[in-house]
Formats: C-alpha cells, structure tokens, sequence
C-alpha cells in the first residue's frame, strides 16, 4: 500500500429518480471510523462530499471508507482513478452499513464492493451466524451473533466473495411484510474479497447509533480493517 491514509466518505445523494434517506449516525460513524483508523496506524481524514477528494488523494492510496447512500457524484476522472487504485492494490475499500445502496449507476462499484443493496423489508433482533471465525474481523465472536439491525437483502453478490456474516436460517422472518423474499444468495450480512491485488470488506450492520457505541461491533470492524491492510500490504 502506497499510502498510511484512511479517506472517510459520508455523502448523501439522489438516487437517480428521488432523494436518499439520511442516516443520522453518519457523524457518530464518522468519528468511530476516524479513531480506527487511527489505531491502526493510519492518518484519518473526513470527506464530507466528492468535491474533497482529489485525484491526488485517490493515486496516493491508502483505505477508502464509505458510508454512502445514493448516487455518489463521482466524476469520470475519480472513477477512473478509483478503479485503478483498488485494481492495482493501492486503495483498500471498506464498504459500510448502505454504502451498498449507492452508485448504482456506476457499474464497477458494484464489482468492487461486491453486491448491491436489494432493499430491507424487516429491521428487527436477528441471530447472526458467523460463518467464517478464523477472519480477523470474527475471530472474538462465537457461532452466532444477537444483533438489532436493517436486515439487508443484496443482489449481484460476487461468486468469489466470502461470506463472513450471514443470517441464521432458523431466524424468524416475517415473510409477508412488503418485498420480503429469499434471495438467490441468501441473507449474507458481511464479505470479502480480494481480486488480483485489490481487496475489499463490506458490511451491512451499523444502522443504529448503539452500533457505533458497542465494543464488539467496533472491534470486528478494526479487524475487517486489519484484513485489508494485511490484503493490501
């Protein structure tokens, strides 16, 4: 990795056909993902908007954090840089809460973090299985995880991307809310993945401020940071 920098992007956008519901722990997430960053040796800088990344910025590498929702407004010259800094190794992408449901218009984001956002029909308790205990973001949790949340469902989720977190399939769902399914890839809930020298880690849990305020939380996602910059070292 060609940078010891963490870019933290918090930009609320349009989707393409209407407004994008805020999230109103973006300065509470903001804060906690500044201090990872920090902890892990990194030097943490805020971006509230695409106008404060420069292409110097992107070229120089480092981890990029997205906390994100609707049409980020990149521009063609960030795009282009931004996948070939995470293509050749040198910006580690670390995906959050509904950085999932953004840039649809931009295929290659979707390939690069590794899904799409495919709504939440029920936000509840959920038991979630920890498929992988041996990754460094999971490695202090046991077989499964209580959690309160949005329950993500996602599309397009990468064929190579390994499932840290996923929905235990005994958990009660109540499948005749609107827009309650099964996807075909399940209800995964966190991955990685690595393609050539590029690496992301996504998450899909952080809705709440309790989130942001819970050690276990915060410390899977230093380790899913770790993971990265191990990747990407």
């Amino acid at each position: 990795m060609a940078s010891g920098r963490m870019l933290v992007l918090t930009e609320v956008a349009p989707y393409e056909h209407g407004p994008a519901g805020v999230h109103g722990v973006l300065t509470q997430a903001t804060v906690a993902l500044c201090e990872l960053g920090s902890m892990a040796g990194l030097e943490p800088r805020h971006l509230a908007t695409t106008e404060d990344l420069g292409i110097d910025d992107i070229e120089a590498g480092g981890v990029l954090a997205l906390f994100t929702i609707g049409e980020t407004p990149f521009t063609p010259a960030q795009k282009e840089a931004l996948g070939a800094a995470w293509r050749d190794g040198r910006l580690g992408l670390l995906g959050v809460h509904s950085a999932s449901d953004a840039s649809h218009t931009w295929p290659e984001y979707g390939t690069m973090l590794g899904g799409r956002f495919d709504g939440h029909p029920w936000t509840q308790s959920l038991d979630i299985d920890v498929v992988d205990r041996s990754h460094p973001a999971t490695e202090h949790l046991g077989p499964t995880w209580a959690w309160h949340d949005e329950l993500y469902l996602f599309k397009d989720l990468r064929p190579d991307a390994h499932v840290l977190l996923r929905l235990s399939p005994d958990q009660d769902l109540d499948m005749s809310v609107a827009e309650a399914r099964t996807p075909p890839s399940g209800f995964p809930l966190a991955w990685c993945h690595r393609d050539g020298k590029a690496a992301t880690f996504y998450s899909a849990l952080g809705h709440f401020p309790l989130a942001w305020e819970t050690p276990t939380h915060l410390r899977y996602l230093a380790g899913g940071l770790r993971w990265l910059l191990e990747s990407t070292g």
